[in-house]
């Protein structure tokens, strides 16, 4: 099994920039593309963003493609997304999540990725 735990949510004003973690635990993190979801009230869950193994390559959704940035440490076991310029059409709760994916594969389908977070809050209001 593999836990991951969110971190860093919170309630920012329009135009805040705000550090989500993700720390892992369990399995061999390098093992696993990681990749961030959000999920608003009475929608799908949306894809955002996500890793390969190694940090080489990343992918993100249009619409926060240039406001958003995920990064991870495999020393720490922790994926990262850095948001800029954050907007209330941003609100959602964010999880992560980790996809046992070959090493260069990044995918953005959320029944690809085997291990899920709990979820944390991300509230964008003035």
């Amino acid at each position: 099994q593999m836990q991951l735990i969110e971190s860093g949510g919170g309630s920012v004003h329009p135009g805040a920039s705000l550090r989500l973690s993700c720390a892992s635990s369990g399995r061999n993190f390098n093992n696993f593309a990681m990749g961030w979801f959000r999920q608003t009230p009475g929608k799908d869950r949306e894809f955002v963003g996500a890793i390969t193994r190694y940090g080489q390559k990343t992918t993100y959704s249009d619409s926060v493609k240039d406001r958003f940035t995920v990064s991870r440490d495999n020393e720490k076991s922790t994926a990262y997304l850095d948001m800029s310029s954050l907007k209330p059409e941003d609100t959602a709760i964010y999880y992560c999540a980790a996809d046992m994916a070959p090493a260069t594969v990044l995918r953005v389908n959320q029944g690809d990725y085997e291990y899920w977070g709990q979820g944390t809050q991300v509230t964008v209001s003035s």
